[in-house]
């Protein structure tokens, strides 16, 4: 959720601090702060808001230091203020510290605390481990490195930290457990962080820490061991080929925008060097070793959270139809906690844009447990889930900056649909099929482009409906997950409450609240086109708004509708991604008209690395 930082190195700290958090605000914006070592001791300012407003407060002639942490704040225990802005400091002034994650245990930690005279001033669970490890270092005979493993083995939760001690000049301590954190190498400097944007301008070279390890960097030497056993672990060094223009806005006004315009490329991207068209055949390196076996599995579960579990029913609908499998769609969040049929005959397909959900995560380490094949659909590469899973296919999105997820949601699509496509190919049936699909594939990123090149007629319709204080989406078959997209990004943006349906379910509760100020907002296509209509029609006798999304050519459509938008004709596998695409740039218009924040949008985060 939070976003952190860290710098050792030979630069001023602040400056590189400064411009890491700028990119770190979409994973955290409620509060902002830095701390920098500055000769025998720390320099630390915070504040609710956002980056910007912090650098206005910063007093430049006191923050010269070349080593320092910050962090953006996404608030869960305490509410967004001065007071609860990371750094946390100890009693005696000497510790700082930022933390990404929840420290579950942090009453009963606190509580001892308190009983041995230790202040606190916040309202955090964080505050309790910087207290925590302060107190260990002063009263027992230890290194400071070791004082925050000594608290780290007495903390029950997720953490991604950084900490600072003013008497080790120099010397920056991460750790990680259930939360991202990753470090970045250049000659003689040191970057940590808590995501890899902001640190890819000013390095490639970056190495990940896995569960339950800490690095000490000290001057221009680090070490990497395990929290459990001490020992030291040997890290490879990675090269992340991202440039930093995929990270940047260019001339677009928001993120959310530009990546919307992305999909064509970001799709192309996604079926590179895996579709042979000659031979009608798919190629997908990272789950060929485990074909066999997954299309042997009892059953496949595909377990996702937000817009990824939307990909998931639509995974579900294209595996069931090639493969013959029972495919069963659960949120991680239920999934984690409740009894499932899962076997270690079964496949678990685990579904995440960063590769760093936190449910997602602990649904993978379920299926492991009961022995069950895993399989990671992630962007990230590097992510946790992609080094968790045993097997897994990258959607190649590029970086998503936008907390509302655009490209990466149909680039997930199209990754479903190469997955189903290359089992079926593996298992020898369905070659007509398969043919009809990937024929079609080549076509789609121009399909896109010709629905982006009405942004301008959708940005009109969406002026009759931004004052809408709720929205519905209907849809059928393969158009119900869009329906729930569309809802949930409505949602998102704009604040406007907006729920998703099965049109055949409209009649069974939904309905009652169709009036003339409602839209609704139909995804129609040839598969069961008179029921669909039939729906419209009873909106349409009730006074509602009708927007109609359809890749259908009926004037009958037309009468029934205020507004309509038509896409391309496409393979149903395919219909959801160019259905999707009008709905995103209309929840994106009528969040700007209604002045919103697109790219922050309130009280949510980019990478939900916490329950």
């Amino acid at each position: 959720m939070c976003g952190i930082i860290g710098y050792v190195g030979p630069q001023n700290a602040k400056d590189i601090i400064i411009k890491g958090l700028k990119r770190l605000e979409y994973r955290g914006y409620d509060s902002v702060g830095l701390a920098t070592f500055e000769k025998n001791k720390i320099n630390s300012i915070k504040c609710a808001g956002k980056v910007h407003d912090l650098e206005q407060k910063i007093d430049t002639s006191k923050f010269i230091g070349t080593s320092g942490i910050g962090h953006t704040r996404w608030a869960t225990h305490g509410e967004p203020n001065s007071i609860n802005a990371h750094p946390h400091v100890s009693n005696d002034g000497k510790i700082h510290l930022i933390h990404n994650g929840v420290i579950e245990n942090y009453k009963s930690l606190k509580e001892f605390l308190i009983g041995e005279n230790v202040k606190f001033t916040s309202d955090t669970d964080t505050e309790v481990l910087v207290q925590l490890i302060s107190y260990i270092y002063n009263n027992e005979d230890v290194s400071f490195e070791e004082a925050v493993k000594l608290s780290l083995s007495k903390a029950v939760g997720a953490y991604g930290i950084i900490v600072m001690n003013s008497e080790n000049k120099n010397e920056l301590i991460a750790a990680r457990k259930g939360s991202p954190v990753v470090i970045g190498i250049n000659d003689k400097e040191y970057f940590i962080s808590s995501d890899t944007s902001s640190i890819i301008e000013h390095t490639k070279n970056i190495l990940y820490l896995d569960e339950n390890e800490i690095i000490s960097i000290k001057g221009d030497n680090y070490k990497v061991t395990n929290i459990d056993n001490n020992l030291i672990v040997d890290k490879k060094i990675e090269y992340l080929d991202i440039n930093i223009e995929q990270i940047e806005k260019g001339n677009f006004e928001h993120f959310m925008l530009k990546e919307i315009f992305e999909q064509p490329a970001a799709i192309l991207n996604a079926m590179r060097g895996r579709i042979d068209y000659s031979n009608n055949t798919i190629k997908l390196g990272g789950i060929n070793d485990y074909a066999l076996n997954i299309l042997n599995s009892d059953m496949i579960y595909i377990t996702a959270c937000g817009t990824s579990w939307h990909a998931a029913l639509l995974g579900s609908y294209m595996l069931e139809n090639l493969i013959d499998i029972p495919v069963k769609v659960e949120y991680a969040s239920e999934f984690r906690y409740r009894k499932t049929t899962v076997t270690p005959n079964s496949t678990v397909i685990a579904i995440s844009q960063s590769g760093e959900t936190a449910d997602t995560l602990a649904a993978i380490a379920k299926a492991k447990y009961i022995g069950a094949r895993t399989l990671g659909v992630v962007n990230v590469v590097g992510s946790s889930i992609a080094r968790e899973a045993d097997c897994g296919v990258y959607i190649h999105a590029g970086p998503e900056i936008g907390v509302a997820s655009t490209k990466a949601f149909t680039s997930q699509v199209v990754t479903l649909n190469l997955i189903s496509l290359f089992l079926s190919q593996t298992k020898g049936v369905n070659q007509l099929k398969i043919n009809k699909l990937i024929s079609e594939m080549s076509s789609i990123p121009d399909k896109i482009e010709a629905i982006l090149s009405f942004s301008d007629e959708i940005k009109e319709i969406a002026k009759y409906y931004k004052d809408a204080n709720n929205f519905l989406y209907l849809g059928r078959g393969f158009q119900f997950p869009v329906a729930l997209e569309g809802a949930l990004k409505l949602k998102e943006i704009s604040y406007i409450h907006a729920e998703g349906y099965p049109a055949a379910e409209m009649k069974h509760g939904p309905i009652a609240l169709i009036d003339n100020k409602m839209p609704v907002v139909f995804i129609v296509s040839k598969k069961g086109y008179s029921k669909i209509l039939s729906n419209i029609e009873e909106v349409k006798a009730r006074g509602g708004k009708i927007i109609i999304v359809t890749s259908v050519d009926d004037d009958e459509l037309k009468d029934y509708s205020d507004h309509i938008i038509k896409v391309p004709h496409t393979h149903k596998f395919l219909s959801p991604i160019l259905k999707t695409i009008p709905l995103q740039l209309l929840s994106y218009h009528i969040a700007v008209l209604k002045d919103c924040n697109v790219d922050q949008p309130r009280n949510l985060a980019k990478s939900v690395t916490v329950e």
